[in-house]
């Protein structure tokens, strides 16, 4: 057995999934195999929206393997991170008998995709240090292993905490969890942080999964293209669990485009921008009346406490500025969470924020 697919599981390993009149790899002129209308609608002229589109668009998948530096069949794409998270639960957990771990304060989707999925959800919650949040990497072992976990998730950065996770420690985590767990590293704002990808341990690590998407610092939310980069045959299994057509030809057309040199240029110009904003806003925050704490973060947003987090919000919100409210999750009963915008953006927070009317407000009763 392939060790990238012994945790996947055994009814699955050999299935072939749907196969549909795009996945024949055939030549010809006339295609009357996928009954399709013979006339195009009148709002597609050009009868680009006619046909079926590809379920993994070569130019696509190789202009993303590029990106990453992978690949193409240690890549699959799909619809957002997100299907790669439920394709990974569905493919390696048994419903009602497996199990996953995760780090909270962290992304829901991973609890989300499990549930849905009638996998239990084990948590390790992130330590908060003065330093910030830190992952404890031996507690998480010791719960994957004691729960018999199929998948560890790692946002890294992590959402909502902004952390880092250093590589020589998930590399160490993946060792010890080598044959028991698939180490999912979710690293969707990894470009924020100018730190190397996960991706560089796939040679040595082969049960260490990399999420990907063009979604934060591609500037491509509504197109929802995601990678999932890991060994060739645990793709080709993510494969035949996929959808029959899960990337829509306009979004494939535009995010192929969009991976072309030149924006690619473009778009490294406005990470840096990203990352300098990112220090003025948390410069801004920690001299903010109210403020409790501004958390360190190499992601594309930043983690807040404030003695008054309801007011703070409705301020805000009273002119037009809205921001993610987190103080549903566990331990940032009193946190939001600012998204980096523009400069002016940027600066219309810290101004709003460090009103000395701030300072005056009575705390909330909520607090962590």
């Amino acid at each position: 057995m392939n060790p990238s697919i012994d945790l996947v599981r055994a009814d699955l390993r050999d299935f072939a999934g749907y196969r549909s009149a795009r996945s024949e790899q055939l030549d010809g002129r006339v295609w009357l195999n996928a009954n399709e209308s013979p006339w195009s609608n009148l709002a597609d002229p050009d009868e680009s929206l006619r046909r079926y589109p590809e379920p993994q668009p070569p130019a696509l998948r190789a202009a993303l393997a590029g990106l990453y530096g992978c690949e193409p069949a240690q890549l699959l794409a799909g619809r957002g991170s997100d299907e790669g998270i439920d394709l990974l639960v569905r493919a390696t957990c048994r419903p009602g008998a497996d199990a996953i771990v995760v780090t909270p304060p962290t992304f829901g989707m991973y609890a989300v995709a499990a549930r849905l999925h009638g996998t239990r959800v084990v948590e390790v919650p992130l330590i908060d240090r003065e330093s910030g949040f830190e992952c404890d990497f031996g507690t998480v072992a010791t719960a994957a292993l004691a729960s018999a976990a199929r998948l560890v998730f790692l946002c890294s950065p992590g959402n909502p905490s902004g952390t880092l996770l250093p590589l020589d420690r998930i590399s160490r985590l993946s060792r010890e969890l080598e044959g028991r767990a698939l180490m999912v590293v979710d690293e969707a704002y990894i470009e924020y942080a100018d730190a190397p990808s996960a991706v560089s341990l796939l040679a040595t690590h082969a049960n260490i999964v990399v999420l990907r998407t063009l979604s934060k610092a591609h500037a491509l939310a509504a197109a929802r293209i995601g990678s999932v980069i890991a060994d060739p045959a645990l793709i080709a299994v993510l494969q035949r669990c996929q959808a029959p057509y899960p990337l829509a030809a306009p979004c494939v057309e535009r995010a192929t485009r969009a991976l072309a040199p030149a924006c690619r240029a473009a778009t490294q110009a406005r990470i840096a921008n990203v990352r300098n904003e990112r220090e003025l806003l948390i410069a801004g925050l920690r001299a903010a009346p109210g403020v409790m704490r501004a958390y360190p973060s190499r992601a594309n947003f930043v983690l807040a406490r404030f003695a008054a987090p309801q007011a703070a919000f409705e301020r805000l919100l009273a002119q037009g500025i809205v921001v993610r409210d987190m103080r549903a999750a566990a331990g940032l009963g009193n946190a939001l969470r600012i998204t980096i915008g523009t400069p002016e953006q940027n600066a219309a927070v810290i101004g709003l924020l460090g009103e000395t009317a701030m300072a005056a407000l009575p705390p909330d009763t909520v607090q962590a």
